[in-house]
C-alpha cells in the first residue's frame, strides 16, 4: 500500500528560511497552555507540532523540518529537549515504502532514518499523524468533551449535528502510520475542514500558523462541551441508589484509611504498588448512582485511559453503610473475580508473538460512598491513573447523556495493552531505585537523624511521610525533597494515642499504606539520680517508650492488613547498654526501647515483619535535642565546652570520628534496603567504636 506522492516543498519555498526559534518557541508555548489545561487533555496525553525551515548545515540549502512532541512528553511541561526533529521531505518520502496494515509498526523504526541533526526526543508513534497532514501546525488532543463525542454510539452523526463540515468522523484506528495516512485524506478530501474526531479516542485540529492552530482546537473542545451542557440530558447515570450516597466526610476518609491497606495489598498481588485516593464530586456522583456498574463494567476507552487504568476497575457491589469486616471480605472476593477475569481476557486474544501477562490485579478500585483507590509503581502513577479514570467518568457522562457510551472493543483495548511498542516503552525504563514502592514513616523527621533518615530514604526510592511535633517544619523539610509524590509532612505527638492513629491515617492515604517505620521521635534530660522527677521519668518514658510502642502498634495494624511484611527501625542509643553518668531517664528508656526490639521481632515474624534497631553514640550536629539543651547538660558533665562535646565524643571511640545524623540514616537504609531480608531483633551500632557499648 503507498500514498500519493508530493512535491519537494524545499522547491516550494525555495531559499525561504523560518526562524527555527520563533516556530519552537511558538510550538512550546502553546503545547504549555494547551497542556496545563484538564479540560484539554490528559497529563502527557497528547501532542502537537509545528513545520518551518531551516538552512541544511551541509548543502547550505533550505530544509522542511517538522517539530513534534517526543514519546513520552507531557504537553504542559513540554521543554524544547522533549521534541524530535524530522526532516519532512524524508518523512513523508516513507510514503513509498510504507509495507501495509500488517506492518505499520515497522514505521516507527523508520522514523530514526529521517531524523535531522541528532534528532532529539525519541519520535512519537502519533509522528505520522503530525507529518502526514498538509498542514503547518497539528494538534493532537484528548478531552473529555471531544471523546464524549468520539466514544457515543452514534459519534458519526452528534460529529455532523454539532460542527457541520467543519469536523469529520475518522473511524477508530490505532494509532500510527495508518491513522496519519487517513487523517491527511480527510484534511485533502475537505479543504474547509479544521480538525477531525477520532473515533473512540480523541481528536486532531490543524491551522496555518500556531494560533489559529490553537483557536482550532479550543473551539472543537468548547464547543463539544457546550453541546452536551446544554442537549444532554440530565442525570446521565441514573438515579441515586438507596444506600450508595456519599458518607459524611470525616466518616469517608476513616473508611478509606481502613480499607486502604486490605486494597493496597490486592492490588500488590503480582508486584508492589504505591497508591492514591480521590474522593471527588466526580467520582463519589459516579459511585452512588444506578448506571455505575454497567458502565464501569464497560471499561476505559481512549488508549491513553486504560493503558494506565486497565480495560477496567474493580467495584465494590456493597452500599457506603457496609461494615469494613464486610467490605473486606466481600473485596477479597471480587478481587480473585478480577485476576480471573482479566487472565481470560489475556488469554482470549495474546498470540504466540505476545508479551507475558504484565499483571492480573486492578488499577483501579472503587468503593461507592467512599471515593477510588489507584495504584502504580510510584505515586505520580498512581495518582495520574485516578485522574485518568475521572476523565473517563467524564467522557462516560457526556456519551450517556447525548447517546450512550460505547468503547472500543475489548480486542482493541488488548493490542494496545500488549502492543511490541508499549512493551519497549516499558524496556526503556531505569531501574528501580531500592526502596521503590516502599512508604516510610520516620517520626520526630524535621531536624537531625530523623530528617537525615527522611532523606535517604527518599533518595533510595521510597515515600516518605515526615511526622514531627512541629508540623511546619515537617511539612518543609518534606518539601525540600520533592513534590508530595515523594513526601509529605504532618503532625504526630507520639505520646498522643488517637494523635498516631490520626497520622496513620493520613499517611495511608497519602500513599496506600506503609512499609517502614523509623521510631526517631525523642528527648533528653541530663540529671542525676536525686535530681531526676517523677515527672522527668514520664515524660523520657512517654516519649521514647510508650511513643515508640504505639506507634509500632499503629503501623503493626497496617503492616498485618496489607500482608505485605514490613520494617520496623529503632532509633535506640548506645546507652541502651553503656552505663553513664547522670542521664538515669534518658539510658533506662532506651533500654526500653532496645528491649522492643526484641520483642516485637519475635511477635511479628510470623507476618513477614522485621524489627531492627540502631544505637548511635551522641549526634551532636544537627540535633534538634542536643540544641535543645541536652548538648550543654552533657558538656557540663563531661567538663568541656559545648562547642567542643562533638569532638569530645569522637576522641573517646576507637575510630576517633564523630557521628553525624547520615551515619544513622546510613544504617537505616541498611537494614531496610533488601540486603539484610533474614535479619530481624539485630541492633547495629553507629558508634565509630565505644567498647563499653559492645553488644553481648
Amino acid at each position: 500500500m503507498t500514498g500519493r506522492s508530493t512535491p519537494d516543498r524545499s522547491q516550494v519555498k525555495e531559499n525561504i528560511v523560518t526562524n527555527p526559534d520563533s516556530v519552537v518557541a511558538d510550538l512550546l508555548a502553546r503545547s504549555n497552555r494547551l497542556g496545563s489545561d484538564p479540560k484539554n487533555t490528559n497529563f502527557a496525553g497528547g501532542n502537537a507540532s509545528a513545520k518551518g525551515t531551516d538552512l541544511d548545515p551541509v548543502t547550505g540549502r533550505p530544509v522542511d523540518l517538522l517539530w513534534v512532541k517526543g514519546s513520552g512528553g507531557d504537553l504542559g511541561t513540554l521543554t524544547e529537549k522533549g521534541l524530535a526533529v524530522l526532516r519532512l521531505d524524508r518523512l513523508r518520502a516513507l510514503r513509498e515504502v510504507y509495507p501495509g496494515l500488517d506492518r505499520e509498526d515497522e514505521m516507527v523504526a523508520a522514523f530514526d532514518y529521517t531524523l535531522h541533526g541528532k534528532g532529539g526526543a525519541a519520535p512519537s508513534i502519533d509522528t505520522a499523524m503530525h507529518g502526514l497532514v498538509e498542514a503547518d501546525h497539528v494538534d493532537h488532543l484528548h478531552p473529555d468533551s471531544g471523546i464524549a463525542i468520539a466514544t457515543a454510539a452514534d459519534g458519526p452523526a452528534l460529529t455532523e449535528k454539532i460542527f457541520g463540515g467543519a469536523v469529520v468522523w475518522v473511524p477508530w484506528r490505532r494509532p500510527g502510520w495508518q491513522l496519519g495516512q487517513d487523517i491527511a485524506d480527510v484534511k485533502r478530501d475537505n479543504p474547509d475542514a479544521v480538525g477531525v474526531v477520532l473515533g473512540g479516542h480523541g481528536i486532531t485540529a490543524w491551522g496555518a500558523t500556531s494560533e489559529e492552530c490553537e483557536r482550532n482546537s479550543l473551539w472543537m473542545i468548547d464547543t463539544a462541551a457546550a453541546y452536551i451542557a446544554e442537549h444532554g440530558r440530565p442525570e446521565p447515570f441514573g438515579p441515586v441508589l438507596d444506600g450508595y450516597a456519599p458518607l459524611p466526610e470525616q466518616e469517608r476518609r476513616n473508611k478509606a484509611a481502613a480499607l486502604a491497606p486490605v486494597i493496597r495489598g490486592l492490588a500488590s498481588t503480582d508486584r508492589r504498588q504505591v497508591g492514591h485516593f480521590t474522593d471527588s464530586d466526580e467520582v463519589l456522583d459516579f459511585l452512588a448512582r444506578a448506571e455505575h456498574p454497567r458502565l464501569a463494567e464497560l471499561g476505559t476507552s481512549c488508549p491513553d485511559h486504560f493503558l494506565r487504568t486497565k480495560v477496567k476497575p474493580l467495584v465494590l457491589d456493597l452500599p457506603a453503610s457496609a461494615p469494613i469486616d464486610e467490605c473486606v471480605e466481600r473485596l477479597r472476593e471480587l478481587h480473585a473475580r478480577y485476576r480471573q477475569d482479566y487472565a481470560d481476557y489475556y488469554h482470549r486474544y495474546a498470540t504466540e508473538d505476545s508479551p507475558p501477562m504484565r499483571g492480573a490485579d486492578p488499577a483501579i478500585v472503587l468503593v461507592p460512598g467512599v471515593g477510588m483507590f489507584s495504584f502504580g509503581g510510584d505515586k505520580q502513577t498512581a495518582r495520574v491513573a485516578g485522574e485518568f479514570y475521572v476523565n473517563a467518568i467524564n467522557v462516560m457522562r457526556g456519551a450517556e447523556a447525548l447517546s450512550s457510551y460505547r468503547p472500543i472493543d475489548e480486542s482493541e483495548k488488548f493490542r494496545i495493552e500488549y502492543w511490541e511498542l508499549e512493551e519497549a516503552k516499558l524496556r526503556r525504563r531505569p531501574a528501580p531505585k531500592p526502596l521503590a514502592t516502599r512508604i516510610a514513616l520516620v517520626t520526630g523527621a524535621a531536624s537531625g537523624i530523623g530528617k537525615a533518615t527522611a532523606e535517604r530514604l527518599a533518595r533510595e526510592g521510597a515515600n516518605v511521610v515526615l511526622a514531627d511535633l512541629d508540623a511546619d517544619k515537617a511539612t518543609a523539610a518534606a518539601a525540600e525533597l520533592g513534590s508530595s509524590d515523594v513526601a509529605v509532612g504532618l503532625h504526630a505527638d507520639v505520646t498522643d494515642e488517637a494523635g498516631i492513629a490520626a497520622a496513620v491515617r493520613e499517611a495511608v492515604l497519602a500513599f496506600g499504606g506503609i512499609d517502614l517505620v523509623v521510631n526517631n521521635a525523642g528527648l533528653s534530660l541530663s540529671k542525676p539520680l536525686l535530681e531526676t522527677t517523677a515527672e522527668d521519668w514520664d515524660r523520657q518514658h512517654d516519649v521514647m517508650a510508650k511513643g515508640s510502642f504505639l506507634v509500632s502498634r499503629a503501623a503493626a495494624e497496617v503492616f498485618i492488613a496489607q500482608d505485605m511484611g514490613g520494617d520496623i527501625v529503632y532509633i535506640v542509643s548506645k546507652n541502651s547498654v553503656f552505663a553513664g553518668p547522670n542521664n538515669i531517664a534518658y539510658s533506662a528508656t532506651k533500654a526500653d526501647q532496645a528491649h522492643q526490639v526484641r520483642l516485637l521481632a519475635a511477635e511479628l515474624g510470623q507476618y513477614g515483619i522485621r524489627v531492627n534497631g540502631v544505637n548511635p553514640d551522641g549526634v551532636v550536629r544537627g540535633s534538634g535535642i542536643f540544641a535543645g539543651g541536652w548538648g550543654a547538660e552533657r558538656a557540663k558533665v563531661y567538663g568541656v565546652p559545648e562547642s567542643e562535646l562533638g569532638a569530645f565524643y569522637a576522641q573517646r571511640t576507637l575510630l576517633k570520628r564523630e557521628v553525624l545524623p547520615e551515619h544513622v540514616a546510613n544504617a537505616v537504609f541498611a537494614l531496610t534496603g533488601g540486603d539484610l531480608s533474614h535479619t530481624t531483633g539485630l541492633h547495629v551500632p553507629v558508634d565509630a567504636g565505644v567498647a563499653a557499648a559492645f553488644l553481648r
